[in-house]
Parts: C-alpha cells; sequence; structure tokens
C-alpha cells in the first residue's frame, strides 16, 4: 500500500509531469525523493549517499531535456533511484509491497530510459562517445550525455572516453558529479585538479579539460536546482563537446551520511532513529579476519609486503591496515586493471604484493592478469572476495573470477574449505617466490579448522576421506557444505581439491579405478571450470563424471536456492542424478 498518496510524486508519472513543476513544487519533490530513498534503504539495503546528492541534478536533467530521445548514461548506475522514480517507476519507493518490483542499477528491460545494464564504473564516457557517432552517421539531433563521479575518473576507461569525447564533432556533453568522494575517499591526482577547479570557481588555468579541447563549465552548487535547470539550458543542443562540473554533497539530506560517507555508501537495512544496522555484526573469526591477522603478523615482521585495493577497502576490513599500517597499504581508486599492474611491478621490484579484489570487479582487469602478471610469472598474492553463486544483479554476480584467473598459465588458484585453510594458504602465498597465487576466500560459513591443513601448495595432494563407489570432489566452500552432506547420504568418498585449476592427476587416477562415478561441485560457473578439467583428464577412463555449478548465464536478482535449484545444486537433485544413472 501507497505510505504517501499526499506526495507530489505520485502526479509523476513521467518527465513530461516533471516539466508541469514551478520550482517550489520541484524543491519540495526532491525532499519526497530523499524520504523515499532513506525509507526503502532502511528496509531493504541498497545505495545511499550516492542517490541522495543526485536529486536536484537528475530532478533538473528531466525537466531540461526531453528523455528517452534525449539520451543520458549514469556511470555505475548506482545513483539511479530518483531517476527512476521520476521515469514511471515511483510505486517501488512510495508501496513497501513493491519495493522488489526494480532493479537497484539501469535497466533497459525495465524502462525505455534506461539504456544500458550498468553496475560498474568509467563505461559511460566511452558509451556515450559511441552514441554520438552513431547519432551523427545516422543523421540525429538528440542530446547525449555522460554523467560520471569523480570516483569512477579514476578509472582508465574514463581517459579514454574523456580523450574521444573531447573530439567529437556535434553534441556531447560529460557531466563530471564532483562529490568529492569515491566508495572510500577519492585518491590520486585527480583530486588535486578537481579541488584547484571548485576553490576558482571553476577559474584556474590548471584545468585538464579545458587542456583537452572541452568546453568546460562550472556549477557551484550541484544541489540547487535553478542553478542545474539554468547549466542544463545552457549545454542543451549546444553543437561541440561540453564537460560540466558540478559539485554535490553526498549523503545530502541525512547527516550519518555526510559525516561518515563510506560506511553509507552502501548500506544493509538499518534503523532510521538510530542508524544502526537491522542485523548484529558477526563476531567470531571469518574469512577477512583471518586475512586481516596474516597480513597484521607480516607487517609488524618488518617485511616488505603492501596490502593493494581498488577503493572497496570496507570490503575487505582493510581500514585498520589503512590506519595503523599506512605505509603498507596502496588505495588505487576505482582502477583495478591499475590495482595488478601496481602489484605486478611490486613483485618485479622484490616486495610482497598482496591484492584484494572483488570478484565481480576483477574482470575488469583481465589483460593485466594475463599479459603482466601471468606472462611474467610473478609472485603476485591476490585474495579474492564474493567469487561464488549470489543473489547479486547481473553487473555485480561473481562466478567468473575462478575461470578467469585459473585457466591463465603460471597462475595457482587455491580454493580454502575452512579458516584454517585459507590461513595456510596464505602464508604459503606470500612465503614462496615464484608464480601468482590466487586464493578463494569463501563466501560461506565454513569451518574454523576443518580437516587436515597443508602447509605447502607447490604440489597439489587432494585430501580423500574414503567411501564406496561414488567420489565427491567438492571444491571450497561447496566442502563444508553440499559436499559433506551429498557424501554422507551416498556413503561416498569426500575429496578436498584443493585448487581450482591445477589437478592431482595421481589422485584422479586412483578415484577412476575404485569408483563408478565421480562428481564435482564447484561454486561458480562450469564452462571452463574445476569440474570440466577433471573430466577432460578422466575422459579416456572407465567412470562416469557429474559436473555441477552454474549454467552460463547472467543471473539478476534471483535468489540463490532458485539458482540452485536450476541447475541441480541441492542434496536430494544430486542424490536422483545418481540414482537415475
Amino acid at each position: 500500500m501507497n505510505k504517501h498518496p499526499d506526495y507530489l510524486l505520485n502526479r509523476v508519472k513521467s518527465p513530461a509531469d516533471v516539466k508541469k513543476l514551478s520550482l517550489s513544487q520541484m524543491e519540495k519533490l526532491a525532499q519526497e525523493i530523499r524520504t523515499l530513498i532513506l525509507e526503502k534503504d532502511a528496509a531493504m539495503g541498497g545505495h545511499l549517499g550516492p542517490d541522495l546528492g543526485i536529486v536536484e541534478a537528475t530532478i533538473a536533467y528531466h525537466y531540461v531535456f526531453n528523455a528517452p530521445k534525449d539520451k543520458i548514461i549514469w556511470d555505475v548506475s548506482h545513483q539511479t533511484y530518483p531517476h527512476k522514480m521520476l521515469t514511471g517507476r515511483a510505486d517501488a519507493w512510495l508501496d513497501p509491497d513493491k519495493y522488489g518490483d526494480v532493479t537497484p542499477y539501469s535497466n533497459p528491460n525495465e524502462s525505455p530510459y534506461d539504456y544500458y545494464t550498468i553496475g560498474h564504473t568509467s563505461t559511460s564516457i566511452a558509451l556515450a562517445t559511441g552514441m554520438a557517432k552513431a547519432r551523427d552517421l545516422m543523421g540525429g539531433h538528440e542530446n547525449i550525455m555522460a554523467l560520471i563521479g569523480d570516483g569512477s575518473m579514476t578509472g582508465g576507461l574514463a581517459y579514454e572516453g574523456l580523450n574521444n569525447a573531447a573530439i567529437e564533432k556535434h553534441n556531447l556533453v560529460v557531466v563530471v558529479n564532483d562529490n568529492q568522494m569515491a566508495i572510500d575517499h577519492n585518491v590520486g591526482g585527480l583530486v588535486t585538479a578537481l579541488k584547484k577547479l571548485r576553490e576558482s570557481n571553476g577559474q584556474t588555468k590548471e584545468n585538464p579539460f579545458t587542456a583537452m579541447g572541452f568546453d568546460y563549465r562550472y556549477v557551484a552548487d550541484g544541489n540547487d536546482i535553478k542553478s542545474m535547470i539554468d547549466a542544463f539550458k545552457a549545454v542543451k543542443d549546444v553543437d561541440h563537446p561540453i564537460l560540466l562540473h558540478i559539485n554535490t554533497l553526498k549523503g545530502k539530506g541525512y547527516q550519518p551520511a555526510i559525516e561518515h560517507e563510506e560506511a553509507h555508501h552502501w548500506v544493509m537495512p538499518f534503523d532510521l532513529k538510530t542508524d544502526q544496522p537491522l542485523a548484529p555484526a558477526p563476531t567470531g573469526p571469518n574469512a577477512n579476519s583471518v586475512a586481516m591477522d596474516v597480513m597484521k603478523e607480516h607487517i609488524q615482521n618488518n617485511e616488505k609486503i603492501m596490502a593493494i585495493n581498488a577503493a572497496i577497502p570496507g570490503v575487505f576490513g582493510l581500514d585498520e591496515i589503512k590506519e595503523k599500517y599506512p605505509n603498507n597499504y596502496q588505495d588505487v581508486g576505482i582502477a583495478e586493471q591499475e590495482s595488478v599492474a601496481f602489484a605486478a611491478g611490486m613483485a618485479k621490484e622484490g616486495a610482497i604484493p598482496v591484492l584484494f579484489e572483488n570478484s565481480t570487479f576483477l574482470q575488469r582487469a583481465f589483460d593485466q592478469l594475463s599479459h603482466d602478471v601471468a606472462a611474467n610469472d610473478l609472485p603476485v598474492v591476490m585474495m579474492i572476495a564474493g567469487g561464488g553463486i549470489s543473489s547479486e544483479s547481473k553487473t555485480h554476480i561473481g562466478v567468473f573470477d575462478q575461470v578467469m584467473v585459473s585457466n591463465l598459465p603460471n597462475w595457482i588458484y587455491l580454493a580454502p574449505t575452512s579458516l584454517a585453510e585459507e590461513k595456510a594458504m596464505m602464508e604459503w602465498a606470500i612465503k614462496q617466490r615464484k608464480h601468482p597465487v590466487a586464493i578463494k576466500m569463501p563466501v560461506q560459513p565454513v569451518p574454523t579448522k576443518g580437516g587436515q591443513v597443508a602447509n605447502d601448495y607447490s604440489r597439489i595432494q587432494y585430501q580423500i576421506k574414503p567411501g564406496k563407489d561414488i567420489a565427491v570432489l567438492a571444491l571450497g566452500d561447496f566442502y563444508a557444505s553440499l559436499g559433506k552432506k551429498v557424501a554422507t547420504k551416498l556413503g561416498a568418498t569426500l575429496v578436498n581439491p584443493i585448487s581450482a585449476n591445477i589437478l592431482d592427476q595421481a589422485a584422479l587416477d586412483r578415484l577412476a579405478q575404485t569408483n563408478k562415478v565421480i562428481i564435482t561441485l564447484e561454486d561458480n560457473i562450469l564452462d571452463g571450470g574445476f569440474g570440466e578439467k577433471v573430466a577432460s583428464y578422466l575422459g579416456g577412463k572407465d567412470v562416469k563424471v557429474l559436473n555441477y555449478g552454474q549454467s552460463r548465464v547472467y543471473t539478476d536478482e534471483v535468489p540463490v536456492t532458485k539458482i540452485y535449484q536450476q541447475n541441480h545444486l541441492t542434496v536430494d537433485q544430486i542424490i536422483d542424478d545418481i540414482q537415475n544413472l
């Protein structure tokens, strides 16, 4: 049921309705939108600070431009909640029963006002350059705009896009939404350049955008609707590339989000009265705390070790390292390519780089993983979070990193089944100086100790608990949960394969001789994965091999239980498959 039937937003069914509003009505609309963002995020979680800060610019855009003919590409698109409310999807904020009706990012399947499925940073300008060139080629005249946050400007593709946008022959507007933040505090030389522009009201001669050839404009208060309307009117239909730099306040309208920007970039469900999360914080050791303990031990031992991440310290609990050991911490910004190349450079000079990467974002650095690390066989250590089947949106699923990394030469990809094994693998990876090593950090609950733990992974040796007729090879997270349950019900041999890409061929030979069926379980896509490697190796043996994992599809906010059902990843389904052989 609509919680706010009196809201002005109820009358806004499309941008055409925004154009009918007075300035005072638009200011009231901005207040309503902020209230709704806070209410829904408090109930469900979601991006908070970015959306609170972009409200006025969004209202002004739809007041001035003629979407969907005029096109705006939202970089990352995590700040599109106000845009969605103004383009026919307001019920997903007004009515709690419909909170789940829209996705958290731009989605062309949802609305003609969204042009791309976007969830990663730095792509908007490059996409806009292609759209502008296609428009020119086809004789169109619509306005093309890319809106990019300054945090996204730390990504290399943003500069590639700017380089081409500056020479566009006709209309193209790049809006730099400067809120002085990425997910964490912004880093790098761009911070200095934008600061000089803000402090001079856009007048400094040290302007990188005019140097590139852009017609540069500055708005000192990007949270003032009239200023933004005037700025947008001034750039509408202009027949050359423009860079519009707007200064906004991330988290505007909610003081805790202003005072603690990183913690409120994205939030879990929380109490609006106290700003406290509804779910209690996890206690006891976990994958993050184990990794941080290892890092602190080596730092305190005065080893030349560095924790490297790409603007997401909160994902790993790296804040303590950042604050207590700044000389052993490097945040490169939202720039995964730079993070991997940076680590390669450190390894070449003899230091110990430990990369902390999120599975879904790591794909942005594929060339560096291959060309700079693998081809040079450099001893980079990489801890990967979020690698597994999840209910995330299609831009944030974590089922590709294992296949991507483990099929590159020289990389060793390890998958711990317990926290003790994670620690042992990390210690070995730091100590060895021969090859790059990736470690899949557990995303599901795993035991603290588990079974036998090796201390040398230079030679992969499977850990085997004997059973009869059937062997279950359960990789990583799936060992302690799905693997153990399946093996117990079938009386099967249970195997911890340790590595996603290095096979223990001697063990596989023995398992093929003593079993009729071999089952592989992995928490990622099947194509190119661990199971296919096992099946390929055993192709000439007299044994049946069944591979279980996720099919090669994009899931989009699909419940994990449904994904498991669709892919026969439940205990009962696997047992039925065995019985039906």
